[in-house]
């Protein structure tokens, strides 16, 4: 008989059993997803894009979403006959054949073959050869059908959105994580230490605090730009520069209570220097509200860099944002109701995204559902 050996199962961590515990929330697993996909996009997109986000199409301006490649069988014709009357010749026959059109010029007087420039301009029509007869007066001009696929549309410039949102959703996503990582590292530093600290360097750490509160956000901004000039490190580091606030009086909140702690003692007792309790059990412990409240924190920063764009004090163009893409939409939404559709569609999926996430999180982080 041989005697049966006990294994005790490893004990998790608490951030292995936050983890278990967030997948099996299936609204903030999908949400991690959809942010890692539009993440994903944001970064790749604008590289594969069949258009450059700042290509201007002078042919395609303001064309309705379509699965169809522009220009559509129905368009060829006009679009040849219109370029035929620029380049002052007459047209009297045109043949389209699949990808390839062929039109027969004729003119009173003898035909100039730089006519052709009239179609290497053009954005419908490549490679265009002419052939001319000999006496001069008359022609065979063949060239070849441009297909362009415009998924989500064109601005009113003639631009690609798609390839717009895409440039957008990474400059939006970029501000709102450079501005919350700004956010977090002041903010956890200053409260961790005014936490800590206590006393009268508590009390007046905490009323710059409140005087940086009373300061409009709008005012802030503006005194930057005009300092400064508009950039996106400025517009980052305005919003990271005001939304600490909030980070450093949930870090002071977590870190009061942390300091009472039988392990907080236990250090001070062995003689461990406060910038090293501070680093290697305040922080650390407090964390877990802190990831929570950034998921929270993006959101915001997303929003506030919205706002700006959309008051024309953020991103310019060329360079778009989805703040600025909205408000261009919200101006031709009458007429163009797709330019504010998509990046309006896209933005509430990301706000949602990292709402849900920061609600998983918080479940998951709760010390009370171990």
């Amino acid at each position: 008989m041989t005697d049966a050996t006990m294994t005790a199962a490893p004990s998790r961590s608490l951030w292995q059993d936050a983890w278990i515990r967030l997948k099996k929330n299936r609204a903030a697993l999908a949400s991690l997803v959809v942010l890692v996909v539009l993440g994903l996009a944001g970064a790749f997109g604008p590289m594969i894009s069949p258009h450059p986000y700042g290509a201007i199409y002078q042919q395609y301006v303001r064309v309705p979403p379509s699965l169809e490649a522009y220009p559509r069988a129905d368009e060829i014709e006009p679009a040849v006959t219109d370029l035929i009357r620029r380049a002052r010749v007459d047209a009297t026959e045109t043949e389209v054949s699949g990808d390839t059109v062929t039109v027969q010029i004729a003119s009173d007087q003898p035909i100039d073959e730089r006519v052709i420039r009239y179609f290497q301009r053009s954005d419908q029509f490549f490679n265009p050869e002419l052939e001319l007869a000999g006496d001069g007066l008359s022609g065979t001009l063949t060239m070849g059908v441009e297909r362009n696929y415009f998924l989500l549309g064109t601005d009113n410039l003639g631009r690609d959105m798609l390839s717009r949102i895409l440039i957008g959703v990474r400059i939006s996503l970029a501000i709102g994580l450079l501005a919350s990582a700004m956010a977090l590292v002041l903010g956890v530093a200053y409260g961790a230490i005014s936490g800590y600290l206590g006393g009268r360097v508590d009390n007046v750490m905490m009323r710059i605090v409140d005087i940086l509160y009373s300061l409009p956000f709008i005012f802030f901004v503006i005194l930057l730009l005009v300092f400064f000039g508009r950039s996106l490190l400025i517009i980052f580091i305005a919003i990271g520069a005001t939304e600490w606030l909030d980070m450093a009086r949930i870090v002071r909140g977590q870190t009061l209570s942390l300091k009472r702690r039988e392990f907080v003692q236990a250090a001070e007792a062995l003689g461990a220097t406060r910038a090293g309790i501070l680093k290697r059990h305040i922080i650390p412990n407090a964390l877990g509200p802190v990831i929570v409240f950034v998921t929270l924190l993006v959101p915001k920063a997303i929003l506030a860099e919205s706002l700006l764009s959309f008051l024309g004090l953020g991103v310019q163009d060329p360079m778009t944002s989805l703040g600025l893409l909205i408000s261009e939409g919200a101006q031709n939404m009458r007429g163009a109701s797709w330019q504010l559709i998509g990046p309006a569609a896209v933005l509430t999926v990301i706000l949602f995204a990292l709402n849900f996430l920061g609600d998983g999180l918080r479940d998951s982080l709760d010390p009370k559902e171990r």
